[in-house]
């Protein structure tokens, strides 16, 4: 049955168009998260603002573009903390067919300070704002294990340097971050603020796992519960050189892998890690062979059982942003597509949010920078539709 799926699907006509879901201005808009409705409408959130964690008139903003439309809603608020800014939405609906948001609002201007948020909602169908009925905290209480597996994990970073050609300054500046991040794993404030999410939950029967980075570690973990939201656990910290903004697809044999965007030191590759035990604990996190610049990727798993990723196929610039297809559930991924791509310094494109409809079509959005006059930008969520064979067509871009 899967491999006449995946043969009726291949079939199709490719298809690929987009749209920008607001005209591109100068305000900052970013990091978006897209679901598909149960009606079959799409809604989309990401954060709007004068800037990032230093503005305090940042705030989460939402679309709809309603099933069958060509053109999308006008912009409305999802939420907002005044005084604060609130960023990275990360979005999933439930099997109750609720609407759940996670985001981070940042308390003292500082990617450390973000206390991670939730909101629930079964009244968000309609127009404009969903109607929360819930909303509340997420507290992310790491374990002893956590500052045991740092502290494993130091000398070893250390050692890497040690054996590095880094120059004098930099291995400097490493070793510094390294003691930093020791003193760190032992400042319970510290440990329990700094989680943001940035791809989507996945699901695996009643578990929920939540994937979360802290910029101050510069390592992830996964906020795990098994009672549909109302209580929560942390996984083990999956520490690397700088994995972050996690994204978690499962193989047929219930091995989790996720995928991280790189942010440490070069070769700049996507990281990834595995988990046998459903996401409790995690091994060592190693490079991938997709190249990436330090910014945001996803994976999803098609329903023909095709793993797609996301991302910045290069390991310097947004300029790329492509789609890569493995039939080997992540190991390769000889199939690639361009969703954009101009000339280094003509535009960016990233933080993708990737989702297959119920159609079969591959849909996402994403953040869209365009040069304006002088040094400036012009800002928008991009949305793109397309479908698997269209990025398997054989194309010269």
């Amino acid at each position: 049955m899967l491999l006449l799926l995946a043969g009726s699907l291949r079939a199709e006509k490719p298809f690929h168009a987009t749209e920008d879901i607001f005209p591109p201005e100068a305000w900052h808009n970013h990091a978006s998260c897209l679901v598909e409705t149960p009606q079959g409408d799409l809604f989309v959130t990401w954060f709007h603002g004068s800037g990032e964690r230093k503005a305090d008139d940042v705030r989460i903003e939402g679309a709809r573009l309603r099933r069958g439309a060509t053109k999308w809603s006008g912009r409305f608020p999802v939420t907002d903390t005044p005084g604060y800014p609130d960023c990275n939405p990360s979005i999933f609906v439930d099997a109750r067919r609720r609407l759940w948001l996670f985001h981070p609002t940042i308390l003292a201007h500082t990617w450390e300070s973000a206390l991670l948020k939730f909101h629930v909602s079964a009244d968000w169908q309609g127009e404009g704002s969903p109607r929360w009925g819930r909303e509340g905290v997420v507290h992310v209480t790491p374990g002893a294990d956590f500052t045991a597996a740092v502290t494993a994990a130091v000398p070893r970073f250390e050692a890497a340097v040690a054996a590095s050609d880094w120059d004098e300054r930099t291995r400097r500046e490493v070793a510094e971050f390294l003691d930093a991040m020791r003193g760190h794993s032992r400042d319970e404030l510290y440990c329990r603020l700094g989680w943001m999410p940035r791809a989507h939950p996945t699901v695996i029967g009643k578990r929920w796992l939540l994937p979360l980075y802290h910029d101050g570690f510069s390592f992830s973990l996964v906020a795990i519960s098994d009672d549909e939201g109302a209580t929560w656990k942390t996984s083990a910290p999956l520490i690397g050189g700088g994995n972050i903004q996690p994204s978690i697809v499962v193989r047929r044999d219930g091995t989790l892998v996720a995928f991280m965007r790189d942010n440490g030191p070069p070769p700049k590759r996507a990281l990834v890690a595995g988990s046998r035990d459903r996401g409790e604990t995690w091994s060592p996190v190693v490079d991938s062979l997709v190249p990436n610049p330090g910014s945001g990727v996803e994976a999803v798993v098609l329903r023909d059982g095709t793993w797609a990723f996301i991302g910045n196929d290069t390991e310097d610039g947004r300029h790329s942003l492509a789609v890569l297809l493995s039939d080997d559930e992540g190991r390769t991924w000889p199939v690639k597509r361009h969703l954009e791509l101009v000339e280094r310094g003509g535009g960016s494109f990233s933080y993708p949010s990737l989702i297959q409809a119920r159609d079969g079509s591959l849909h996402a959005t994403y953040s869209c920078f365009l040069k304006a006059g002088g040094s400036g930008e012009l800002k928008t969520i991009r949305h793109a539709r397309f479908n698997e064979a269209w990025v398997r067509a054989k194309v010269r871009e």
